[in-house]
């Protein structure tokens, strides 16, 4: 059973108090100080160290992620910790651990093509996050300041702020630099020399590297071998991406470049249109030369910076940052499907699914100059509502039913309920727009757009 589970449950320290101090226990090195030099030993010993271990349960029972090609799931991992755990340290230790194949799921892109995603087992999670919260104080301090990516303290927005900041400063020109497929076709050996730099245990690198040759295990039941590449969806493919292009970001540094970069998104901004050429073509080859990657140059230009999309996000005419048309685009898009009418959820099912989506977009375009836009989707999205509440009641005296617990006159309701007019089309109606009221909507979880976007940009106190 070398190498499986695929839980992300609780913390190797269950939620039952009663349980903590026994998974605790098995989750913790039996080494006991027999195997390599004392600097291997310590490097072992932080990753199976009983504390970090515990944390790194915690953060994976908290992703909540799907099981891996063992089936198990996160609540079942406690109890297989507690069976099996000490055999897997003695294997950790002797460097005899096998990681299991991670599970290949495809995940929609806005382009309509997919992206490959890796679905490790629970067991490599937490090992895989163990390893990472030991190694990644190692790194950080080296890293560039203009990496934002999957690191302590840094987001997406400082990235996006940095592009505001350049324009501010006078770039008018930048290189959007996209890396074909990035995560998987990184160079084993470039990374496994990146990573000696800083790991002296043996034992640390060969369970790296075995995680890197771990392979694929495909919707049919074959196996495709990973030669290169780091399968996304693992907690240390984060670490390894930013430790990869972490040259790259020297190399801008040393060129004196203006530039952010989040994973394998970046953004180099230049004064002018012939500087954003001799760049694009330097960047290629230092990528492709240097680091084996491939650029994709159907995606990849040098272009006046109001066109460029960076992470969502870009500047408008007045020197501004906005939401892209695409962005807003998608978000009109998953409302439709949130609110479709021939879904058949419960109306407060299709509400809080609606909530989640719209606080999250909220808050990740928050940055965004955008106030007038936020009042029209902020009513297209009750209007969604209207709809979908219309089309659950369907019958004629439902309806009426309806409308008058909700205060319609009587004398009235007949205008509504007998109407011929398509769902779109009485979701505007006076009577239906009287009887599902802004108020009403918003008491039932429906969120008012506009009141978020003001306290996201005036804090909890603005007026609304």
């Amino acid at each position: 059973m070398k190498g499986r589970t695929d839980k992300e449950g609780g913390d190797p320290v269950t939620d039952k108090p009663a349980d903590d101090a026994s998974v605790r226990g098995e989750l913790e090195s039996r080494d006991g100080g027999k195997h390599g030099t004392p600097q291997e030993r310590t490097m072992i010993e932080q990753i199976l160290d009983p504390q970090n271990l515990a944390a790194a349960w915690k953060r994976v029972k908290a992703n909540k992620g799907a099981p891996g090609v063992d089936g198990m799931t996160i609540d079942s991992f406690p109890a297989f910790a507690r069976e099996h755990w000490p055999r897997i340290a003695h294997d950790l230790m002797e460097g005899t651990y096998r990681p299991a194949p991670v599970r290949r799921v495809w995940i929609p892109k806005p382009d309509g093509s997919k992206r490959p995603l890796g679905v490790p087992t629970v067991l490599d999670r937490v090992i895989q996050q163990a390893i990472a919260q030991v190694l990644g104080p190692l790194f950080e301090a080296g890293f560039s300041e203009h990496s934002h990516g999957f690191r302590p303290g840094r987001s997406a927005h400082q990235a996006v702020v940095a592009m505001e900041t350049g324009w501010k400063e006078g770039s008018r020109h930048a290189v959007d630099c996209d890396l074909k497929s990035f995560f998987d076709t990184v160079n084993h050996d470039r990374l496994m020399g990146a990573l000696r730099e800083k790991i002296r245990c043996p034992r640390v690198l060969g369970l790296i590297r075995r995680y890197l040759m771990a392979g694929v295990a495909l919707p049919d039941g074959t196996r495709e071998a990973t030669p290169q590449g780091v399968p996304q969806g693992g907690p240390l493919s984060p670490l390894l991406a930013n430790i990869v292009l972490d040259p790259l970001d020297k190399e801008l540094e040393a060129r004196g470049h203006s530039f952010a970069r989040y994973a394998d998104d970046f953004i180099v901004l230049v004064k002018s249109a012939k500087a954003a050429q001799r760049v694009m073509a330097s960047l290629i080859r230092y990528c492709e030369g240097r680091l084996k990657l491939v650029v994709n140059r159907a995606k990849s230009r040098a272009a006046l910076l109001k066109t460029c999309v960076f992470l969502g996000y870009q500047i408008d005419r007045r020197g501004k940052l906005v939401w892209s048309e695409t962005a807003l685009l998608r978000f009109k898009e998953r409302v439709r499907q949130i609110t479709s009418r021939n879904r058949g959820h419960r109306v407060q099912d299709v509400i809080g699914e609606l909530r989640l989506y719209v606080l999250g977009w909220l808050n990740y375009y928050k940055l965004s100059a955008t106030y007038t836009v936020v009042l029209e989707l902020s009513e297209c999205v009750r209007r969604r509502v209207r709809l979908y509440y219309w089309k659950q009641w369907k019958q004629p005296r439902t309806r009426r039913r309806h409308l008058l617990a909700l205060g319609i006159n009587p004398d009235r309701v007949h205008l509504a309920t007998r109407s011929r007019k398509g769902y779109w089309r009485m979701s505007r109606n006076t009577i239906v727009h009287a009887a599902l009221s802004n108020r009403w909507l918003e008491d039932q979880g429906v969120p008012d757009m506009r009141a978020v976007w003001i306290k996201l940009h005036y804090g909890p106190k603005a007026r609304v």
